[in-house]
């Protein structure tokens, strides 16, 4: 045993272990979207035998861990001698059972473990099948036949064994201490989230599939006619010429630079799926090239390995082969993807990979990629080539000057780098919605910060109610999509019902007028590691009864969120952490203090969300039709002073689109501080060179005890101005408007 910094980690096994070269295994898997078992026969060739590697790991002093996505699960681990083992195995697992240790569409394999004065990290870089047993003791065990004065105490620990089925053993141990630290050292090995373009990070609007070009249009008209924003609007694989990807169906989208060219007209975008299987076609020229050029997956005869999937007889494209993501980021480019623009971006499904008629529905372990790998040896690492390539391609589209945007199903530890990631095939009930948070929350733990789950949910159809409430939780969560199966009942927002459509437009809306919040979370994300989406004892590290607590999260450290994720609810209980806290109720500004567990009234038209105080928070006002509106809209400010009368808080901008702001440092950070009743605005370390015209329209401060006698406004470089004020004494709020300052300029307002 050794000791360091409190950290007890005892290496208990580390083996490896070998059979024959051949070996037959008869395979029982476990379908968990049928709840049947099938048997499989799967004869596979082992060039290298069969191995196995694995580490035991005790971590002392535990007894709250979690990470390992992507499982449908609690965000704490749950202890595994009850059952199965937590696996990682990327796999197409549609209409997915909730609460299991199955693996679904991506893994990263991290730990994360977590106490009052230390948080820890286990990264096991291993891109095979993995299993994962964790199984903790309990903090006081003893026998009741022991005397108390004999009895000692037990301290915590959790017992963690990795197993992985081929590969070496490239452990790292993340010291932490905090969690802000601890997610700081795992960006800096696996990467930093990409700093998404603005437009997708507001509403985009998906189904499998909008019919035509027609359909396409009078779905965006429907949008403006209804007064709810949206950015993007999705087209599925039946846009293809016969599930050809790269191409467009002649008949339905015969004109499809015209459409992207409309929607480009009101800042919108058009994103279309590109799969990893390629449709068997020796009349093709795109499938002739890629098997020409070397790119395809062998079997382990050598040759091409061929495979079930949308277009039927299809190949798979070796994304493991630098050459070969290469040649697919060529694929991208507006001379090759004829019918294509610089609007138009993409989406990759089925990269686990899956293979309709494979085992467990994916590639078998013995094909061969690239260097003459097994495909057992990198399973998990094939849709993180695919994303890479992907992302690479649309870089490269614009001659290295614009962001992509990739969203991506299948996903390893670093997709950050690349895009977006979701939940998949998730479906329409309560128990979905609730469970996709403690999903997203797992996600987001792992480093995958751009992350979010299908909006009313995949398969089935939504009630009303539920749909409200899938919208108001997307909301208030990183990747905002509606999408839905191709037999499912189409779900545009205004096709509910008056009462319906007024819900969820305010939804929306008011996820836009928290863009300029959304969008600096993702530059700290892009900078720091720090993801947007937090479980509360990330930012309450000491606060024991937080550490379970996986229904209710922050955005950032000033907003606290627990959507409302039952049928019929009048009243939710939140739990509002540490005592001394303020916390603020958005919707009445009404204060509460923390170290409580409050009932709150709700409607179909709230969703409890409380302002930290301490914190500032700046949002854009006025109306959206898409994210384009933002660099024309002015900015209001809400200050929510702690119990000492002191808040603080960040505005991160940019060009929304470009790399300007990492190649020519063009980008403006100005962070706010409140103090001794002086609220002032300067840059935010060294800062950029990024000017703009947004204007901060207004300011209301939380917390003011006492009505102010004057307020002065001081602009650098300008004579002081006073500014009216309106004090609402039963609130304790002040608002301050018709300001008018630019958040460029260097700025203080003095409340006497």
């Amino acid at each position: 045993m050794k000791s360091f910094n409190d950290i007890h980690i005892i290496t208990l096994d580390i083996f490896r272990i070998f059979w024959k070269i051949f070996t037959h295994f008869d395979i029982f898997l476990r379908a968990n979207n049928y709840n049947k078992k099938y048997k499989y026969l799967n004869r596979l060739c082992v060039s290298s035998g069969p191995s196995s590697i694995g580490a035991d790991l005790c971590l002392h002093g535990f007894r709250n861990v979690y990470g390992l996505p992507e499982h449908s699960d609690n965000l704490q681990l749950r202890d595994t001698r009850d059952g199965e083992p937590y696996r990682l195995y990327n796999l197409d697992v549609f209409a997915y059972d909730l609460h299991s240790r199955l693996g679904l569409y991506g893994s990263v394999p991290l730990l994360v473990a977590h106490k009052a004065d230390r948080t820890l990290g286990v990264f096991w870089l291993n891109a095979s099948e993995t299993f994962v047993n964790v199984q903790y003791s309990p903090t006081d065990q003893q026998d009741d036949q022991t005397p108390p004065v004999k009895r000692r105490k037990v301290h915590p620990q959790t017992d963690v064994r990795w197993m992985s089925e081929s590969g070496v053993i490239d452990c790292t141990v993340l010291l932490g201490p905090n969690p802000q630290q601890l997610f700081r050292q795992f960006a800096q090995l696996t990467g930093f989230q990409a700093l998404p373009p603005l437009f997708a990070l507001g509403y985009h609007q998906s189904r499998w599939n909008y019919d035509d070009e027609a359909d396409v249009e009078a779905v965006d008209a429907g949008f403006d006619r209804h007064d709810v924003p949206y950015d993007v609007i999705w087209l599925d694989i039946e846009h293809t010429d016969g599930k050809r990807y790269f191409t467009w169906d002649p008949v339905c989208f015969p004109e499809p630079s015209r459409l992207q060219r409309r929607l480009e007209e009101k800042k919108r975008k058009l994103v279309v799926i590109s799969d990893p299987h390629i449709k068997v076609d020796p009349d093709w020229s795109l499938y002739c090239e890629a098997r020409d050029g070397g790119h395809f997956v062998k079997d382990r005869e050598g040759q091409i390995y061929r495979g079930t999937c949308w277009p039927g007889d299809s190949s798979y494209l070796d994304f493991s082969s630098p050459e070969t993501r290469s040649w697919y980021s060529r694929c991208f480019s507006l001379d090759k993807y004829k019918g294509s623009t610089s609007s138009l971006f993409v989406w990759n499904d089925m990269n686990e990979p899956s293979v309709f008629n494979g085992p467990e529905q994916t590639m078998s372990k013995d094909a061969v990629h690239s260097g003459g790998w097994e495909h057992r040896d990198l399973h998990n690492l094939y849709g993180f080539y695919q994303h890479m390539a992907t992302a690479e391609g649309l870089i490269t589209r614009s001659g290295g000057s614009q962001r992509p945007f990739v969203l991506s199903r299948s996903f390893f530890a670093g997709s950050q780098r690349f895009g977006a990631i979701w939940t998949g095939d998730n479906v329409a009930s309560w128990e979905h919605l609730k469970i996709s948070v403690p999903m997203l929350l797992s996600l987001s733990l792992a480093g995958i910060a751009f992350c979010g789950a299908d909006v009313g949910g995949f398969f089935q159809d939504p009630e009303p109610e539920l749909l409200v409430r899938w919208y108001q939780a997307a909301a208030l969560q990183p990747f905002f999509r509606g999408h839905s199966a191709k037999m499912m009942k189409r779900r545009e927002p205004w096709l509910f019902g008056d009462q319906v459509t007024a819900a969820i437009r305010t939804a929306i809306q008011q996820r836009y007028c928290l863009l300029p919040y959304w969008y600096t979370l993702f530059h700290q994300a892009h900078t720091a590691g720090l993801p947007p989406l937090r479980p509360l004892w990330v930012e309450f590290p000491r606060e024991q009864n937080t550490f379970t607590v996986d229904h209710q999260y922050m955005i950032g450290g000033a907003l606290l969120v627990c959507p409302v994720t039952e049928p019929g609810v009048r009243e939710v209980k939140v739990l509002l952490p540490r005592s001394g806290e303020i916390w603020y109720y958005v919707h009445s500004a009404a204060a509460y203090r923390g170290g409580t567990t409050l009932s709150l009234p709700v409607t179909l038209n709230t969703v409890p969300v409380f302002q930290r105080g301490g914190s500032v928070i700046c949002r854009s006002v006025g109306r959206f039709s898409c994210t384009a509106d933002l660099q024309q809209l002015p900015i209001s400010i809400t200050v929510a002073l702690n119990s000492q009368g002191v808040a603080a808080g960040e505005l991160y901008l940019d060009d929304f689109h470009s790399f300007r702001y990492r190649d020519a440092r063009s980008f403006c950070l100005r962070r706010f501080d409140m103090l001794s009743g002086r609220l002032l605005c300067r840059a935010a370390g060294e800062g950029g060179t990024f000017d703009c015209d947004t204007v901060v329209q207004s300011v209301t401060v939380l917390g003011v005890k006492i009505k102010p006698s004057a307020v002065t406004v001081h602009v650098s470089g300008s004579e002081d101005s006073s500014a009216a004020f309106q004090f609402i004494e039963t609130g304790c709020m002040l608002t301050l408007s018709s300001l008018k300052l630019r958040v460029t300029t260097d700025w203080e307002i003095r409340i006497s």
